[in-house]
């Protein structure tokens, strides 16, 4: 071949290769998950679940194919094929949760993959960057000959590691001082230059890991709780960079978390029921591969040290006391003198499972400077830091020796303003109100913050500090479980937004490894205020791990109880909290199912299928466990009731919940029932399915029997209170020709009984703004959330709230606000924002965003929305305006997905799609029109039509 001949060619193909570059760019990858996580470390399934987020240009595009390589090496993976797995070109749409299908995956050992799509009009993309995922330990003899270590012997002596503990039946507090916080160290020799290098961890309490002097990771109050018993987690770091030839220290601080509670909730003194599982214990693996390949293994065993120091008492509810003269000077780095250090005890703690842990860790998340600062009542200083969050303060100081400072925490004021009140973390649910203590070594400035505690608090009082405390001298630290914040809400009404921010406060507050229902009195994860805000989680952060923690929690609690009806037959059912020693009765019908909404939630949001199959049997043990409470007219006789209604009050005034606690739980019950007969149908149990089905429907013609009735000197019916005419609105209990009338009788209730205020608790208050606004009052849920006057959300802000109060009181009544002030239950009514505001939801034929359904309804007084969706597919984004009636809506659907554009037949005949006519723009757009709706494909879309408001 001549050099012409050559050169022609060589620019043939770089021409061709443009083109197809060109071409491939239309398609490009935005982000690569493994079980939904980048490049993550400690993977324990055996069939891993890959997912891409793709953007692709244009209109109507979707994935016809897939094509992906494992391997062990990048070197191994290559062009078209990989030592571990190669899936072939599949013809699926599927991008979401592909189930890996190769050889069996080593425990501890790298992983390497990429992923090649193409079009719905064949246009293949390049193949993705090469991603990575690591196998976490997947068995116990994959820990190797790493030991448990506790303290062999309690050293303190400081006076101030007592504290009193005093619960409603004592009649004199009890000094207690818990187990202590415990120092281990060790050094290990490292004669090779190292190439990787991980560390495992299981803290059975609250652990913080340190190298050569310095901490390791960003984590706090590692690792998450749990019913340790049965299930504990352990955290990987790499800690390749830390380490160094030749020696090195290694160092664990351990306290007590949940796991070594044996103070708080005992009834009292003389209790035999110890709420602890025993001293708080900690494992360590650290793995080390050198450059020449060869591998060590170091870990914790009868060769470490411990001690104890300054942290003379640390209980999760009362707080930390730090003693400064006992500090241990660089206790974890190399050469430190520990000949005065005893040898820990090894330990074998009753624990079935250890797992990796997940969920993402608890952080520092924000400081907060002070807002204001001024004296008590009683002299002292009292700092507002403007927001009640979960956490802690941390201090600069600088006074005497042996200077003790004490912090109390709180969440409000009394009424009159001159001083903290105590009312909701005082301490008489728990025994021990919220303190920290500070005890000065007195050399200069001091630096200190608690390590094995958090509060939940607005208001600090100082007690012991020489001078007016500043911004220098004190913050406030939010502590809680780094979600990823992923969806957004905002819109032309300020109160609105205002509510949505709130919200978001309340929920993050109480995420700490499990969905708490407050970070300070109880720390409990109750089933009923964890389902009651999931769906407005969902829409706000990647929950995607955190349910499927949590439901571990459920099922790790779940204990023998006999059924009802029938005592002879037992069933595994959870209790009203999970996790942890202090439970309840078994879960009543409106708590208990949490078990079965989480999932459902879950598989919705995402159209990930493995939770629903991991807990089927459960959910269908549950099940049949509340069915066995069916009375002879077929309702179910079990419920725990509409959770604080307004000016409800369980002694004082349980009239106020005017929900009968029966009706609620029946109408969740239903819902239930067609949960399961679908999750039924997904693990080919048809015997259940229709079962299920006939059930929902005998339930429905029993509640609709029992409970539908007439209001007197109307045309209306309603189920007796707002609450369970909103649930049946929502549930599809109302006979059809019985919707207007029963409607039109909610409406009466609002405005003419209660004179346009709500009356519901946790169960109504969740889908009253939503149910109003889908039958034609958009207006009145607006008037209902935004009238200032008691009961309302807008009261609770006026009333100067930074969070949602667990109680709807008439706050400025009392001497200050009782209860707590800090409850995620009452944050699930804005789902609202998005799913009526924002007009998104998903669909149940097509779960996880695959298709959605866009419908916004919204008041008059609201001119426009604009919200962030996330979805498996990347975030659906709705940006709307309306002018004179005209609703202008900037939707982007992503690639791979469909929008369901709900219409009128008014709306339709008005329609513009990007400023065509429906009819011009179907001309050039491949698109779906079915009753009521437009189907749209992926791509930006300005649509328009003149809204229909029926209000």
């Amino acid at each position: 071949m001549t050099k012409q001949a050559i050169l022609f060619l060589l620019l043939a193909l770089c021409i061709s290769c443009d083109k197809n570059n060109e071409e491939n760019n239309t398609l490009i990858f935005q982000k690569l998950l493994v079980n939904f996580k980048e490049n993550p470390s400690t993977v324990e399934s055996k069939q891993p679940l890959f997912s891409w987020i793709v953007e692709a240009d244009g209109y109507n595009k979707s994935q016809s194919s897939y094509h992906i390589l494992v391997a062990t090496s990048e070197d191994k993976l290559n062009e078209n094929d990989a030592d571990v797995w190669n899936s072939k070109k599949v013809e699926s749409d599927q991008s979401t949760f592909v189930k890996y299908q190769g050889e069996d995956l080593q425990a501890l050992h790298n992983y390497f993959w990429k992923v090649k799509i193409s079009d719905n009009e064949g246009v293949a993309s390049n193949w993705s960057q090469i991603q990575k995922f690591e196998m976490g330990i997947l068995n116990k003899t994959n820990w190797g000959d790493s030991k448990w270590i506790t303290l062999n012997k309690d050293t303190r002596t400081s006076t101030h590691r007592f504290r009193d503990y005093k619960t409603g039946r004592m009649k004199e507090p009890l000094a207690v001082d818990g187990f202590a916080a415990s120092y281990f160290r060790n050094e290990i020799d490292i004669t090779k230059k190292i190439k990787n290098a991980q560390a495992y961890i299981c803290g059975l309490g609250y652990y913080e890991f340190y190298l050569n002097g310095e901490k390791v990771g960003d984590h706090v109050l590692d690792p998450a709780p749990s019913n340790y018993d049965k299930q504990a987690y352990y955290v990987n770091y790499d800690i390749t960079e830390e380490l160094k030839t030749g020696k090195n220290a290694i160092g664990i601080i351990l306290g007590n978390g949940f796991y070594g509670q044996n103070i708080s909730w005992k009834r009292d003194p003389e209790s035999d029921k110890d709420l602890a599982y025993g001293p708080p214990t900690v494992k360590l693996l650290v793995k080390l591969i050198y450059e020449d390949d060869s591998e060590a293994d170091f870990y914790t065993d009868e060769t470490w040290k411990e001690a104890t120091g300054p942290i003379v008492f640390n209980n999760i509810y009362g707080g930390d006391t730090y003693d400064a003269n006992f500090e241990l000077g660089d206790w974890s780095s190399v050469g430190y003198d520990d000949s005065s250090w005893g040898n820990t005890m090894v330990t074998s703690p009753k624990l079935k499972t250890i797992s990796a842990q997940q969920i993402p860790p608890i952080k520092k998340l924000k400081e907060l400077e002070p807002k204001k600062v001024f004296k008590g009542a009683d002299g002292d200083w009292i700092v507002d830091f403007g927001q009640n969050i979960a956490g802690w303060v941390k201090i600069n100081v600088q006074e005497k020796k042996n200077q003790l400072i004490e912090i109390v925490t709180t969440e409000a004021l009394l009424t009159n303003g001159e001083d903290i009140f105590k009312g909701s973390t005082g301490g008489g649910a728990n025994g021990m109100p919220q303190i920290y203590k500070y005890i000065c070594k007195g050399d200069g400035i001091e630096s200190w913050e608690p390590k094995f505690s958090y509060h939940g608090f607005r208001y600090a009082k100082i007690k012991g500090v020489s001078r007016k405390p500043n911004v220098d001298m004190i913050k406030a630290v939010l502590v809680a479980t780094d979600v990823e914040e992923t969806g957004s809400f905002t819109s032309s009404d300020a109160l609105f937004n205002k509510m949505h921010t709130i919200s978001k406060w309340t929920i993050v507050d109480n995420l700490h490894g499990i969905p708490e229902d407050c970070p300070h009195r109880e720390k409990c994860g109750w089933l009923g205020d964890a389902h009651a805000f999931c769906e407005y989680a969902l829409y706000n952060y990647d929950m995607y791990d955190f349910y499927k923690k949590y439901m571990e929690d459920i099922r790790t609690q779940m204990r023998a109880t006999k059924g009802h009806n029938n005592p002879e037959t037992n069933f595994q059912v959870p209790t009203m909290i999970a996790p942890g020693k202090r439970t309840s009765t078994y879960a009543k019908i409106d708590w208990g199912v949490a078990t079965m909404y989480l999932p459902w939630y879950n598989y919705l949001h995402y159209g990930d299928d493995a939770i629903v199959k991991e807990y089927y049997s459960d959910m269908k043990n549950l099940t049949d466990f509340y069915l066995n409470f069916k009375d002879d007219n077929g309702i179910m006789q079990d419920g725990m009731g509409d959770w604080c209604p307004p000016l409800w009050d369980r002694r004082k005034n349980p009239s106020a919940m005017e929900c009968d606690p029966i009706i609620s739980a029946n109408a969740y019950f239903y819902d239930v029932l067609g949960i399961m007969e679908r999750f039924a149908r997904m693990n080919n149990d048809g015997v259940y399915e229709v079962k299920m089905k006939q059930e929902k429907e005998a339930l429905k013609k029993a509640f609709n029997k029992e409970f539908l009735v007439n209001i007197p000197n109307t045309n209306h019916q309603w189920y007796q209170s707002q609450t369970a005419t909103v649930q049946a609105l929502q549930f599809n209990m109302v006979p059809e020709d019985k919707i207007e009338t029963v409607v039109n009788g909610l409406v009466h209730d609002i405005i003419e009984v209660k004179g346009v205020h709500h009356s519901t608790g946790i169960h109504g208050n969740r889908y009253i703004y939503t149910v109003l606004s889908k039958y034609g009052k958009a207006d009145l849920a607006y008037q209902i959330l935004t009238t200032p006057d008691f009961p309302s959300q807008t009261y609770v802000m006026n009333s100067g709230f930074t969070t949602w109060p667990e109680r709807q009181f008439i706050w400025e009544d009392m001497e200050g606000p009782t209860n707590s002030l800090n409850h995620p239950m009452h944050s699930g009514f804005a789902a609202y924002f998005y799913e009526s505001l924002g007009g998104i939801t998903t669909s149940e034929s097509q779960p996880g965003y695959k298709m959605f359904t866009v419908n916004p309804e919204f008041p008059s007084e609201i001119s426009s929305t604009t919200v962030s969706v996330p979805t498996p597919y990347g975030a659906i984004k709705n940006d709307w305006k309306v002018n004179n009636g005209l609703l202008t809506m900037n939707l982007y659907v992503p690639f791979n997905t469909k929008a369901k554009v709900d219409l009128t037949d008014s709306e339709f005949e008005s329609l513009k799609i990007n400023e065509e006519s429906l009819k011009n723009f179907k001309k050039q757009n491949t698109m779906e029109i079915i009753y009521g709706a437009v189907i749209l494909g992926s791509g930006k879309y300005e649509i328009e039509y003149l809204k229909q408001i029926n209000d």
